[in-house]
């Protein structure tokens, strides 16, 4: 489960591509298949997150990791790193970064009509 905490140590990779709309649903269908078969059974792996753009010309894939050692062991696990390659090659562009979470806000309930996690 995604967990979004500021005190956590946890690292998170976003990385946004830029595809043709054609191969929009390729590239989300790889990145799903990568996760569910790959990734998710990786030490330190935590979640993942697979955001379609609505123009359909980005995908952003929201990971995030136990510490940063496990993401650059994830990086050197040859079946990881074959996907990486794949999902590259659909993409005209991608921008992979990794972050640490700097601070958080939530609404207040009431301004949005839905319950908000604390």
């Amino acid at each position: 489960m995604t967990t979004i905490s500021k005190h956590g140590h946890e690292v998170t990779l976003i990385n946004v591509f830029t595809v043709d709309p054609a191969k929009q649903q390729a590239l989300i269908d790889l990145l799903t298949q990568a996760t569910e078969t790959t990734m998710r059974h990786l030490p330190g792996f935590i979640s993942a997150n697979i955001h379609r753009g609505l123009d359909g010309t980005k995908v952003t894939n929201y990971a995030q990791w136990a510490s940063i050692e496990d993401f650059q062991a994830m990086q050197k696990d040859p079946a990881a790193a074959a996907h990486m390659k794949e999902a590259a090659a659909l993409a005209t562009s991608f921008d992979p970064s990794l972050y640490v979470v700097a601070d958080i806000f939530t609404a207040e309930p009431e301004l949005v009509g839905v319950e908000v996690e604390p």
